[in-house]
């Protein structure tokens, strides 16, 4: 096994130099050249997030990279002054639109042995103007991001490029941090589910589903990771069957065809635990299916589904 977190200063440098214009191919063979021994591949792309960005004048050229300290350097924080000095400026608020690609390899056989690589695309683009004399913020956090106020169509300032984000090896984020912390333990029970049923016969477990990462500080102020498991068919999938509606033969064709559109067995378990808690009617109904004259699921997915009904979790 490779000491895959010692390169990543090397893919740190390795994402400055590609052209994000190149597309998410060409990142995905140089990322794969550098951890060789491992089959590494795009797994999913994560779109429609944004982030703070810079200040830039009347003909786009840049002023600040940083909204928030430019405030603070050329105003000190008061409104009042920014306004009055930068009222006519004609200068443009920034924000910086992101994707988010995923990569993953498996690096054992079970479902939580994998490498999953986090690459950010990020475009700086026109937000809004500096100043608006219709529009005062309340305060400072509402003026650096605010919620209701008149949005320019989204210009391009800069070409998209790509910012490495993160690398982390799976199974040691679950064997490295407590037991009680946050969702991590019902994470550790969705894998298992997933290796003890059906869904485990049918290949890697990191082809299917990627894990959104976010740190924070726990009560203690120790960094911590949440993790939440995303399908790569995220948005491309019909609602689960309705459990309310359907019953018996209806059911199990229901589920067998959602199963079938998401590519392997069991998954409307799966997909279950990661969305609504409203959606666990199916579930009821499969199981009461199976207290009667229907069988149509297999041992293990039935064990793993009682296991569930016995003290039910989602992630």
């Amino acid at each position: 096994m490779i000491a895959i977190l010692k390169k990543q200063e090397h893919l740190v440098e390795l994402c400055n130099q590609i052209s994000a214009i190149d597309g998410k191919e060409r990142l995905e063979e140089a990322l794969a050249s550098t951890l060789q021994g491992l089959d590494l591949k795009w797994t999913m792309t994560r779109g429609g997030w944004h982030r703070l960005g810079g200040v830039v004048d009347g003909n786009h050229a840049p002023v600040a990279s940083n909204l928030t300290k430019w405030v603070d350097e050329t105003a000190d924080g008061d409104l009042d002054e920014l306004f009055f000095n930068y009222r006519d400026s004609g200068y443009f608020v920034t924000q910086l639109a992101g994707k988010s690609h995923y990569f993953t390899a498996a690096t054992g056989d079970r479902p939580h042995q994998f490498v999953q690589i986090e690459v950010e695309e990020l475009q700086e683009v026109i937000e809004r103007p500096l100043i608006d004399r219709d529009w005062y913020p309340d305060n400072l956090e509402d003026f650096l991001d605010p919620l209701d106020y008149p949005r320019l169509d989204p210009e391009p300032v800069t070409p998209p490029f790509y910012r490495f984000r993160r690398i982390m090896e799976i199974d040691k984020l679950l064997d490295g941090q407590a037991e009680g912390t946050r969702n991590l333990s019902s994470l550790r029970r969705f894998f298992n589910d997933w290796g003890e049923s059906s869904a485990g016969e049918t290949g890697n477990f990191c082809r299917q589903w990627v894990l959104l990462l976010r740190d924070y500080q726990d009560t203690y102020g120790e960094s911590r990771i949440d993790a939440k498991p995303i399908t790569v068919l995220h948005g491309r999938l019909p609602e689960l069957p309705d459990g309310e509606q359907l019953t018996g033969a209806s059911l199990a064709n229901a589920i067998h065809g959602y199963d079938r559109l998401a590519g392997y067995p069991f998954a409307w378990f799966f997909h279950m635990l990661s969305s609504k808690s409203s959606n666990y009617a199916v579930a009821e109904a499969v199981l009461r299916d199976q207290m009667g004259a229907y069988d149509y699921l297999p041992a293990r997915d039935l064990k793993v589904l009682r296991r569930w009904e016995e003290r039910p979790y989602s992630v």
